[in-house]
């Protein structure tokens, strides 16, 4: 049996917010869609390179890691099943929203399983990337959960920050780029003050190595909130 181990060569960031779930936003669908369709066909052509992921996403506690599990929506409003895998062994009652997130869109574009990796929102930004080093050998195939900042205008959450439009706009323009050394530069104090629960994600993303080219990138800010959508593929 061969030793080498497969590197990751396409990653797909995308926010997770309930939002994406239609059975969640009955009243909103038609609003929601363009945000949806973005992080479908991103799952799509994650899909297209493998049908088994490894997921990044921020959750609050130690870092952790889950695999073959099921859970559900029912925290956020309504009861929509998802599962990490085709064949999970056990439901874990209170699976964090960007692990189910990925259980959701590993469904809806048809991928095998996902082994997802929790972080906390104040990982450091040295560990950040010294995660995402150790996952550079994990596989084909890398899904990066975390949403921007939710101080973007009247619709912001809590308030509104002039400082979240620049704050989103470099993230865009690193995920644009594939620039990885811009993404190690993201703030972390500002990005907690601006409620971008993305960074840590983003940041454990910057420490993959490349080198990376950017097929397509796109940032929304519908609903107060920053959502960064990008295709990243190995390459010059």
């Amino acid at each position: 049996m061969s030793n080498v181990q497969s590197m990751i060569s396409r990653v797909a960031v995308v926010p997770h917010p309930p939002l994406l779930v239609p059975e969640l936003v009955a009243g909103a669908v038609a609003e929601t869609e363009p945000v949806r369709a973005a992080c479908l066909a991103a799952a799509a052509d994650l899909a297209a390179c493998a049908d088994e992921w490894v997921a990044v996403g921020v959750a609050p506690g130690a870092p952790r890691e889950l695999s073959d599990v099921a859970g559900t929506f029912r925290g956020f409003g309504v009861d929509v099943p998802v599962a990490l895998s085709d064949a999970p062994s056990r439901v874990v009652a209170d699976l964090p929203l960007p692990a189910l997130v990925a259980g959701w869109l590993r469904e809806r574009v048809g991928a095998r399983r996902v082994r997802v990796h929790l972080v906390p929102p104040d990982l450091p930004t040295a560990r950040c990337v010294a995660l995402g080093e150790r996952l550079t050998a994990s596989g084909d195939a890398l899904l990066v959960l975390g949403d921007g900042s939710h101080r973007h205008g009247e619709l912001a959450v809590g308030r509104a920050d002039d400082r979240a439009g620049p704050f989103d706009d470099a993230v865009h323009r690193a995920l644009a780029a594939a620039d990885t050394a811009a993404l190690r530069a993201v703030d972390p104090a500002l990005a907690a003050e601006l409620g971008a629960r993305g960074r840590a994600a983003w940041q454990v993303l910057a420490g993959v190595r490349g080198p990376w080219r950017c097929a397509r990138s796109r940032f929304l800010a519908p609903f107060g909130v920053g959502y960064h959508v990008a295709v990243w593929e190995t390459g010059a």
